[in-house]
């Protein structure tokens, strides 16, 4: 489905599964299947071949670097509990697999499991145990690689790519699909918030010790484990000077919902040298209904984009899309405008992590998209209106020859 839309599933707009995929069982819900003989779709309960045996729709949660074209197939009438928050791609099976209704945008390796060996993460977390003994990031990091299984922790102790840096506490937006909390909706949260804020000192020894030890490493603020790192200011602004008093090399890279544009400008100063923007919508009213920020407005996270781009820095927009509603006529036509205007350098794809069919009706609710013109047609679209912009799944490593920075 690409919103209330069903969609034929055809085996050319679709991949082998990627590995590290996992399929998921729609609990309650119903399945929507395409009658080829009545040539119609049809609301199923149970087994065609066994009217006793009630089946399920089936989804699949794509590994990072794939972009949903469409969500499964599903009737959810008279269901209020909203799905875990995972997104629900598209699949079926071919001849001997399983293959997603997905399009791949990024193709490192960079949270590939096969990558990740546990006995290198244990050895490298024993290694960090005796190194820094007393700093408390790294213990965290070390529960996130360890009980959670995080690609970011994990590439840390293995001295590979990006390095997390988790900081804040608390968050100033209320989002629907928050990963690191939630207390409405019969929602789980998938991990639990840093408890503290790190000192200056702790981060940058993170920082360091990553930016030192890996070719064009990426050091990032804002993690899946804490709020948004903005309200983390105080620790995280003079962490950056400590680190580029250091050294010049490496990218400080800010994941934030960019609500705080004095903070942002001041950060930039510091020696940031990119920012990732969190946006669900362009347009105003669904940014607001998804983030539901508590003490701030869509207009100071264009202020804040504005006031990177005036000091050079890389903007990336960490786009949470859903077919139907992302690649909807209006919001297509806005997000151009959007790209335009403030010459955002890169879209990172990532599928929104959130029940789509609930989402597409509070959005439609909201404002009424029109018909969704397909994922793959948006992409292309981009692409030929601003060859420059970047499409991806990770934050870049930069290279500016003046300082002398690694990366690309």
């Amino acid at each position: 489905m690409s919103g209330n839309t069903p969609v034929v599933l055809k085996k050319d707009k679709t991949v082998p599964m990627p590995h590290g995929s996992e399929l998921m069982m729609l609990p309650q819900r119903k399945p929507i299947v395409y009658n080829i003989a009545k040539d119609k779709f049809e609301i199923i309960e149970h087994s065609p071949f066994d009217p006793k045996e009630k089946i399920f729709p089936v989804a699949i949660f794509n590994s990072p670097g794939y972009v949903n074209r469409h969500f499964c197939a599903y009737d959810d009438e008279g269901i209020k509990n909203l799905l875990p928050l995972f997104s629900y791609g598209a699949v079926g099976f071919g001849k001997n697999d399983f293959r997603s209704a997905a399009i791949l945008v990024d193709t490192e390796p960079r949270q590939d499991l096969r990558q990740m060996p546990h006995k290198g993460v244990v050895k490298g977390v024993n290694q960090m145990q005796k190194k820094y003994p007393g700093n408390r990031l790294i213990r965290h990091l070390e529960t996130c690689a360890l009980q959670y299984g995080c690609p970011a922790g994990k590439n840390f102790f293995l001295k590979r790519y990006e390095a997390p840096l988790p900081t804040s506490t608390v968050c100033n937006a209320n989002c629907l699909g928050c990963i690191s909390l939630q207390t409405e909706n019969n929602l789980c949260a998938c991990q639990e918030r840093i408890s503290f804020t790190p000192s200056p000192e702790e981060i940058a020894q993170v920082s360091l010790e990553h930016i030192f030890h890996v070719k064009k490493a990426v050091v990032s603020f804002g993690q899946g484990c804490e709020g948004d790192p903005l309200t983390a200011f105080k620790a995280i602004e003079p962490a950056i000077r400590l680190i580029r008093e250091k050294t010049d090399k490496g990218t400080i890279n800010l994941n934030t919902n960019a609500s705080l544009p004095r903070h942002v400008e001041k950060l930039c100063k510091a020696g940031l040298d990119s920012m990732r923007v969190s946006l669900n919508s362009v347009r105003k009213n669904c940014y607001h209904a998804y983030f539901r920020p508590k003490s701030y407005q869509f207009s100071d996270v264009l202020k804040s984009i504005q006031a990177a781009k005036q000091r050079g820095k890389f903007v990336s927009i960490n786009y949470l899309n859903c077919p139907g509603f992302t690649d909807s006529e209006k919001e297509f036509a806005a997000l151009k405008e959007f790209i335009d205007a403030y010459q955002i350098d890169m879209i990172q794809w990532r599928n929104l992590n959130f029940d789509p069919k609930k989402y597409y009706e509070l959005m439609s609710k909201i404002e009424d998209g029109g018909r969704p013109l397909g994922m793959e047609t948006i992409i292309k679209q981009l692409s030929k209106y601003f060859p420059k912009l970047i499409h991806g799944y990770f934050n870049p490593p930069l290279f500016n020859p003046i300082k002398g920075r690694h990366g690309k």
